[in-house]
């Protein structure tokens, strides 16, 4: 896959590159973080910085065997892992900002502060199984476990969800509106390593959504990519039944999914997915954890993490409404890289004052 061309500059701000290995839960977490740092409120705060080569496009990187069969911190000439076209990203100018995600693309974080001499501020999100003094910035997930001073821990996966974006879904669905009280979105993932999405697993999951049909819950039934077949269609024919909304993909109209967490009132969100549970939980949804077959520590402790921060309590078949703070993690990774880009870049005074600070408006907080 070709890389985007990066443009010349960017008119106010740092210069940002964002990066995946093309694993879509990857991706979603960077654009995340992306998407937070570019709110008016911080943005302001390093629009000073005069970036150049700035991507605008998010960047996939597509390393290949054998270097994928190595840990990443034993890779040797890792651009030679990529197509030739891929290779053609690494010149200058250097990004201000380098925010990447996923195991295979922290050889290339690694590569890209050594290639800008430091100039680069390099932030890799999720545990790249290296030492982390090869970042500026590691963001991993509380359950991981892995500390350090320049190591943010999360609950859960960042998620954001710019104000642009929620009123352009509140508008395409204002019809939900009118939909008021009960009304749970049901969030399916699928199979993964850790956890299997059986036909038992979907046969109790589908009764007790029946059941909930009949207490007048009003369901938003959705699918993700790793959702199997047959799990789709058991749920499908479900919805037709019980009168819920269903999605599964384009063949059902225009993605509802923000719509569906804006105007619903719960969530039911299957266990395997990090990013799935806290894309309900930065809307402050009661989540409801359905279980799937299957289980592994590091999910274990991510449950516990969102059932001790307030989110979220297992699904044994009722609703319950409740309040917590909105998990926001994005919002605070995109903090800690305006303060260290703030380091490098001071905002400069104001002309015949001393001293200056810059204080924003409720409004771009």
């Amino acid at each position: 896959m070709a890389s985007p061309a990066p443009s010349a500059s960017t008119p106010n701000g740092p210069s940002i590159w964002g990066v995946s290995d093309g694993r879509a839960g990857n991706a979603a977490q960077v654009r995340a973080v992306m998407r937070a740092l570019a709110s008016p409120g911080r943005w302001m705060q390093i629009a000073h910085i005069a970036g150049e080569g700035h991507h605008e496009a998010p960047i996939t990187l597509s390393p290949r065997a054998p270097w994928t069969l190595l840990p990443g911190s034993n890779w040797p000439l890792p651009l030679r892992a990529l197509p030739a076209e891929e290779r053609t990203l690494f010149q200058p100018p250097w990004p201000d900002v380098w925010i990447a995600a996923g195991r295979r693309s922290a050889p290339y974080t690694r590569l890209i502060r050594d290639l800008s001499g430091g100039k680069t501020l390099t932030v890799q999100i999720l545990d790249p199984k290296t030492d982390p003094e090869n970042f500026d910035l590691l963001v991993v997930p509380e359950h991981d476990g892995l500390t350090g001073a320049n190591v943010i821990q999360t609950v859960g996966s960042p998620s954001h969800f710019a104000p642009d974006d929620i009123e352009a879904a509140g508008q395409a669905f204002a019809d939900l509106a009118d939909e008021a009280g009960q009304s749970c979105i049901v969030i399916l993932g699928g199979d993964s390593r850790a956890h299997t999405f059986t036909e038992e697993a979907a046969n109790h999951l589908a009764s007790q959504l029946e059941t909930l049909a009949q207490q007048k819950w009003r369901l938003r039934i959705t699918t993700s990519r790793r959702t199997p077949v047959p799990v789709i269609a058991k749920m499908r024919a479900l919805a037709d039944r019980i009168g819920a909304r269903f999605w599964a993909g384009p063949e059902d109209g225009a993605n509802p999914y923000l719509a569906w967490l804006i105007y619903s009132d719960a969530a039911i969100v299957t266990e395997d997915s990090a990013n799935m549970l806290s894309d309900a939980a930065w809307h402050g949804l009661p989540v409801h954890i359905a279980r799937l077959k299957g289980s592994s520590p590091k999910f274990d402790r991510l449950h516990e993490s969102l059932i001790a921060r307030g989110c979220a309590r297992w699904f044994e078949g009722e609703l319950d409404l409740w309040t917590y703070p909105p998990l926001r993690e994005a919002a605070r990774v995109a903090d800690a890289i305006v303060a260290r880009l703030l380091e490098r870049h001071p905002q400069p005074a104001m002309k015949g004052e001393q001293e200056q600070s810059v204080v924003l408006p409720d409004w771009l907080e």
